[in-house]
């Protein structure tokens, strides 16, 4: 294990204090970065590593923010360019503004009635894992927002890992790129990503959940947009004449089977997942997300919807179901398996940093599927929170330590 441990007191101020900074993203604005208060926080970051030596630390006009650690190595041996990477937005599902951590002090391992809003209750029965840190320190929001742990806690864990390399200049380090990336939460956090610039040759996203997963899987996801078109007239003189979309969409729905809707899947089972509906009698819109970690189980869910569009026609004379599929991100496992190191020495990291290491699976995307297709492997590592996107997210303050530590043998492991 190294034996510079981390800033316990650092670690938790600096993360206390970008949890407070505003930063949620927005779906489907139609500028990038998706807010302006993402390029605010991106500002603060560029101070922070400056203060902290990297000087070549700067912000471009897209919100991502880039900074070097230098390695030591001596002339004419060469270490790869680690990167280090997290996302600086927060998801824009529930408000992350004016946060006020709570930070638990002696958690008393009952559940933690939320004080903003005591209807918010983190309940132990829900959440086994609290019990654990009982004697703790665990972090919430109030419960009037989200705490951001997703993904504040990856942020201030490379800033504190970063500070512990530098603690150790006789160590042995490859040279290591930071870099923070704005609108993850909204899909788009590589839509701008400079990989030339970045000039890292693989990554690791702090963008996990326990200290001790690697992971190097994610859902392949498409958007699946339904356009269901009827015939509107006078319903008053509409018999036998009226095709009403809003009706045939309440169909649509209906026929798709509640148990491959996300709310009955789990573990390694794909969903189909309507996330909004909009329009009138006219016309009406149905937007899914299609997830599977296969691109044939993707296609299997969108030739379902295929059908369903095609059956309706069928029975609905004067109606019109359209779909059309927007890829999103593909299973990045596809492109680490290219060069299985890179996964392994993670593996090997949160072994030295005194953890049993687990490689896990993310029913979700991250930031590293579209790197890794592009060109960057980059799977994911610890972060830390819990409840993510919710009112009742929390973090421990030891598995911050923890995620601090891994990062840290995580670049020392690429010196060996």
């Amino acid at each position: 294990m190294s034996t510079n441990i981390p800033n316990s007191k650092r670690l938790v101020e600096r993360f206390l204090k970008y949890v407070r900074i505003s930063s949620g993203s927005k779906e489907g604005a139609d500028r990038f970065p998706s807010t302006s208060e993402q390029l605010e926080i991106g500002k603060t970051l560029v101070h922070d590593l400056k203060e902290m030596g990297l000087s070549d630390a700067s912000m471009d006009e897209h919100g991502y923010v880039f900074a070097t650690l230098p390695g030591n190595f001596p002339p004419g041996r060469r270490a790869p360019v680690v990167g280090l990477l997290a996302h600086v937005d927060t998801y824009p599902g529930v408000s992350g503004k004016d946060v006020k951590p709570i930070v638990h002090e002696d958690y008393d391992g009952k559940d933690i009635v939320l004080p903003g809003d005591p209807e918010q209750v983190i309940r132990v029965s829900e959440n086994p894992e609290l019990a654990r840190y009982a004697g703790k320190s665990v972090i919430t929001s109030d419960g009037t927002t989200l705490l951001g742990a997703d993904d504040k806690a990856g942020i201030a864990e490379i800033m504190e890992a970063i500070a512990c390399l530098q603690a150790e200049p006789d160590r042995l380090r490859p040279t290591v790129r930071v870099g923070f990336t704005p609108d993850e939460e909204v899909g788009n956090g590589t839509a701008h990503f400079d990989l030339k610039r970045f000039g890292a040759d693989f990554a690791y996203t702090a963008d996990g959940s326990a200290a001790d997963e690697v992971e190097d899987e994610t859902f392949c996801a498409d958007t699946a947009i339904i356009t269901i078109k009827g015939r509107d007239v006078h319903p008053g003189y509409a018999k036998g004449k009226l095709v009403n979309a809003v009706r045939l969409a309440s169909k649509f729905l209906e026929l798709v089977p509640s148990g491959i809707c996300a709310e009955h899947t789990s573990g390694r089972e794909g969903y189909l997942h309507p996330t909004s509906i909009t329009g009138d009698v006219s016309q009406t819109k149905i937007t899914f997300i299609v997830r599977d970690f296969s691109v044939s189980g993707l296609a299997e869910k969108e030739k379902f919807l295929r059908s369903i569009a095609e059956s309706l026609m069928r029975e609905i004379p004067h109606s019109s179901v359209e779909l059309e599929i927007k890829e999103s991100y593909r299973n990045m496992k596809l492109d680490l398996e290219k060069n299985p190191e890179i996964v392994k020495r993670a593996l090997k990291a949160v072994e030295k940093a005194g953890l049993k290491p687990k490689l896990t699976s993310i029913r979700g995307g991250t930031d590293g599927s579209r790197l890794s297709a592009m060109g960057l492997l980059t799977p994911n590592v610890c972060g830390g929170g819990k409840n993510f996107h919710s009112k009742q997210e929390w973090i421990a303050v030891p598995v911050l330590e923890d995620c601090t530590r891994v990062l840290i043998e995580l670049v020392y492991s690429w010196s060996e």
